[in-house]
Order: C-alpha cells, then structure tokens, then sequence
C-alpha cells in the first residue's frame, strides 16, 4: 500500500496527457450489472482495488471526468485478503520512504475527511536481525531512515521480547522498532479512498468488465 501514490501521480500524467477516453466498444457491461456507462471520460481507471481507489482518489483531486471501473464489486480482488502492513521503516530510497510517510498520514486524514475507518491501528512495527549481516543492514537503513524523519529505534532482545512476549528471542541480535508504524484494515481504507473519490467527484462503477483498450491511431 506504500507505493499508492507514487502510482497515482504516474497515472496522472499519462491519464491528462492522452486526453478524453471515450468508452464507445472499450468497455463490456457484465450480465447481472445494471450499471449505466457515460459516454466519455477524461481518466478511466480499471480496478476497483485498494491501488485503483487510491489512484481514482488522488485523480479526483486534480481533475474533473475521472471514471473507475470494477468488474466485480470494490476490494473483491485480492485487497480483501491483503495483510494491511503500514510501514515507513525499510527503504534506502527518499523517494520511497517519503511515500510511505505520506501514506501513514493519508490513511489517519482519510478518517477526518471522509467519516470512514481506514482500520489504521499504529500498533508498532519490529524488524528483527538474526546475524551480523542482516545487523549491519538495518543499522544502515535505520540511520537513512531517521535522516528522512522516521522514528526507529534500535532495541535489544529483551526489549523485543516485552514488546511482543510471544516471539522467540534468543537468536535475535537485535530489533528495529517504530512505535507509531502498523497496519490498516485494507478493506475499510479502500472504502474510505472510495467515497473520498467519489466526494472529490469520480464516479465509480461497479460489474463492469473492461474487454479492450482502443488506441486511437
């Protein structure tokens, strides 16, 4: 869920760039679907996931004409399932870390915004190092992550073992621990991203199958 919005930006600038897109043959409607098509669209996003709520969310925010399509109904894909992980420790990319950042506070504002759960429960988050290796790595990328604004601590074995007694320690050299990371209901956020979509002005069809992209020559 971190690189949501990295997507969405690059969705942005290939979906204004190419213009208005007519559905006229692109779209199939599904048989059990009541569901009425208009008739054009400045940004068509296909999927109705929690990556393309978010990136029909972030569009609305930019730009009128803004259509998704599911062919199912919303999160039926594989979002339900996902393990909702929402962490900013990890990445020795600015970029990347800037995002999940961005990400953990979208995911808290969404709820103000839209009166919908998000599920975002900051429960904490420890990468646990087994050997020397693995203890020299997250040395490193702890101290680039704290130079990017996460809070990561280094923590000893009994220190990971109060934090989460069920874990077996003995072999941990140590743990990488930021307390306001966690994880959110996938589910819930991608209904929140969904109604803020549709507050910002998308509208978001359901049994929808998409059957082909035409290019216009």
């Amino acid at each position: 869920t971190s690189m949501i919005t990295a997507r969405a930006k690059q969705a942005l600038r290939a979906g204004l760039s190419a213009g208005a897109l007519r559905f006229q043959r692109n779209l199939s409607v599904a048989p059990s679907s009541s569901a009425t098509l208009p008739s054009e669209a400045r940004v068509v996003v296909v999927g109705g996931g929690v990556i393309g709520c978010s990136i029909a969310y972030h569009l609305a925010k930019k730009t009128d004409g803004v259509v998704l399509v599911e062919r199912d109904q919303l999160t039926s894909g594989t979002t339900w399932h996902a393990a909702g992980l929402m962490v900013t420790y990890g990445s020795l990319s600015e970029t990347s870390t800037n995002i999940r950042k961005y990400s953990k506070q979208l995911y808290e504002d969404l709820e103000h915004e839209t009166g919908q759960s998000t599920g975002l429960n900051k429960c904490g988050f420890i990468e646990l190092a087994v050997n020397k290796d693995r203890l020299e790595e997250y040395r490193r990328v702890a101290a680039f992550n704290r130079k990017c604004g996460v809070d990561v601590q280094e923590i000893s074995a009994a220190e990971v073992e109060s934090l989460f007694p069920l874990a077996r320690t003995d072999d941990v050299l140590a743990g990488f621990y930021v307390p306001d990371d966690g994880r959110v209901n996938p589910v819930d956020l991608t209904m929140a991203l969904a109604k803020g979509a549709k507050m910002a002005g998308a509208e978001l069809i359901s049994g929808v199958v998409v059957d082909r992209v035409l290019e216009d020559e």
